[in-house]
């Protein structure tokens, strides 16, 4: 089963929404994300968070299940955070960084879990960039992002996750980064490798949407913008309908 990385290699632009179950556990919030969301019907649901407890992960999950038929992808911040009522998970190794807990040390704790459900895994190297202020995952995995302006140090890490075989690199400035990836970032990643490609960190705005598409990204991930102003979905649905997958 590879679904995600189908559609993922499809060519078209596509829209992920990265929900904290941390961030929306009252029923009310599910209730108007899971409404503006089927309106827009973007590609994946991101489900996950640097701090979220298992409870909280499966609440969220089986909220969402209930009110949209949108595939719901798993995020994880650790090896805790697993449910068999998702469609998928990126199978994240942090090679921007040289924890190895997050390297190899929460897949070792996840696999034996993982290999009895009925996931999509999506084995994905996992890029920190620099966003310009500190971050929840930076604290949290005790890492140093790569530096903003270190194009070559990003493509080179990039090109090696592809070559230990990882089917994605996921280029994320981070949770409530003050900026995203850059436009030349993800260009010279994009040159670099052949695997999918996915951006995600600081995007405010429908511009910084489109940086990344022209620069190369295969899919944008959304979280803080959309907690910030829940409408800023209806405003991606207006601006790139013609461009999702269904």
């Amino acid at each position: 089963m590879n679904r995600f990385l189908d559609i993922l290699k499809n060519g078209k632009r596509k829209i992920a929404i990265l929900i904290d179950p941390e961030k929306t556990k009252e029923q009310d919030q599910i209730d108007a994300l899971a409404e503006k969301v089927n309106i827009l019907k973007p590609t994946f649901l991101f489900v996950g968070g640097s701090t979220v407890t298992k409870d909280d992960l499966h609440k969220c999950i089986d909220n969402l299940k209930a009110k949209t038929d949108i595939p719901i992808i798993l995020f994880p911040g650790s090896h805790q955070q697993i449910s068999e009522n998702a469609d998928g998970i990126l199978f994240l190794s942090l090679i921007s960084g040289r924890n190895p807990d997050f390297l190899i040390g929460h897949q070792v704790e996840s696999a034996h879990l993982l290999k009895e459900m009925d996931l999509e895994i999506i084995p994905t190297g996992y890029v920190l960039i620099d966003g310009g202020k500190p971050t929840a995952v930076t604290y949290i995995s005790q890492t140093t992002p790569i530096p903003a302006d270190q194009l070559q140090i990003a493509s080179q890490t990039s090109i090696a996750g592809e070559m230990l075989g990882l089917k994605t690199i996921f280029l994320d400035a981070g949770s409530g980064a003050q900026q995203t990836v850059s436009k030349e970032m993800i260009s010279a990643v994009r040159s670099a490798i052949s695997v999918p490609l996915i951006i995600g960190g600081g995007i405010k705005s429908i511009t910084d949407i489109d940086y990344a598409f022209e620069a190369g990204a295969d899919l944008v991930v959304i979280g803080n913008q959309v907690e910030a102003d829940i409408d800023f979905l209806l405003d991606i649905k207006t601006h790139l309908n013609q461009h999702f997958v269904d």
